[in-house]
């Protein structure tokens, strides 16, 4: 019995002097090579996720390209197609009491909300810059997560006091914020507050993902259009005003005249038409497009710039990143 004693007090005592035991200390330098290795680890995965958005842009502008060519412009420049802009012109003049700035912005609106209906809406049912942005930074999120495992072991910090590194870097600025050890932690990501409120800003922000269409460079392929269509409209409402002055069976004829040879004019100038529409539209896909892949607010890698903006700044010992340098125009 005393010696069952004697063992359970040096039980005892061993295991509070392991309770009493001060952390193991980690030496200034070793501290910032961890955090030179976690900006090392930023960097890699934001070139990753990066390299992913590239990929997944250029598939998404090929479907924009191939839905265009294939529903937009045949729809756009068909015959049934222009006599029902002409009807809608016409009204559009009388709701503008004969101006032509109202009628050509109405259009152009119309034509806007054709293109959303015709070819964005379905490549979207596939892919979108919006879908793209958040696998990007997802992807960032999984691939820093793995590159940070290895760093506390390799300059032997114990996990704890690595945890309680990773909490003090801030991952997310926006309310409610969140660390980086909450942010590599969150099981799904999609559930930590910080992260659902910075895409949700990300994709309601005026002029971001979710309203592209509205840019000024797509904008202005319906402007021009608009007002090329409304000006060959009114032509063709002189040629009518012709017919009703002079009446009767001499006024239909010039009427039916002018309809035959405006469907043959038009079918003559359809392929020119459908060119110029598409290297308008082109031209303004490939500015939108480099947008998209550059700006830091409002394109498919913001996320990744906040988080790995937030994550370098928030470290004592390391560069914060930087933007990567202008993306060629992209080939088609």
């Amino acid at each position: 019995m005393p010696n069952l004693r004697v063992l359970i007090v040096a039980g005892l005592l061993a295991l509070a002097g392991c309770a009493s035991d001060p952390p193991v200390q980690i030496a200034a330098s070793t501290w910032r090579q961890v955090d030179r290795d976690i900006a090392a680890a930023s960097r890699t995965a934001s070139e990753q996720a990066r390299a992913h958005a590239l990929q997944a842009m250029q598939r998404w502008m090929d479907l924009v390209y191939r839905q265009t060519d294939d529903v937009f412009i045949p729809w756009f420049s068909s015959y049934w197609t222009q006599q029902w802009l002409s009807v809608k012109v016409s009204w559009y003049k009388l709701s503008a009491e004969g101006e032509k700035d109202p009628t050509v912005s109405r259009l152009a609106l119309y034509l806007q909300e054709q293109y959303q209906d015709r070819v964005l809406e379905p490549v979207a049912e596939e892919t979108s810059p919006e879908q793209i942005m958040q696998h990007a930074t997802g992807l960032y999120v999984r691939q820093l997560d793995q590159r940070l495992q290895a760093i506390g072991p390799r300059h032997g910090v114990p996990q704890e006091q690595f945890d309680q590194r990773l909490k003090d870097i801030p991952a997310i600025a926006l309310a409610p914020g969140a660390s980086l050890y909450q942010l590599v932690h969150a099981d799904p990501l999609e559930r930590l507050p910080a992260y659902k409120a910075l895409i949700k800003r990300i994709r309601t922000s005026p002029g971001g993902l979710g309203d592209w269409s509205t840019d000024p460079g797509i904008s202005s392929v319906a402007q021009r259009t608009s007002e090329r269509l409304v000006d060959d409209l009114a032509t063709r409402g002189g040629a009518s005003a012709v017919s009703a002055l002079v009446g009767g069976a001499a006024g239909a004829a010039i009427s039916l005249g002018v309809a035959a040879f405006t469907a043959a004019a038009r079918e003559n100038e359809r392929p020119e038409t459908e060119a110029q529409l598409r290297q308008n539209l082109n031209a303004a896909f490939d500015e939108e497009w480099l947008e998209l892949m550059r700006s830091p607010d409002r394109g498919v890698l913001t996320g990744v710039h906040h988080l790995s903006g937030q994550i370098e700044g928030g470290l004592v010992w390391s560069t914060p990143i930087r933007f990567a340098p202008p993306l060629p125009p992209p080939s088609r």
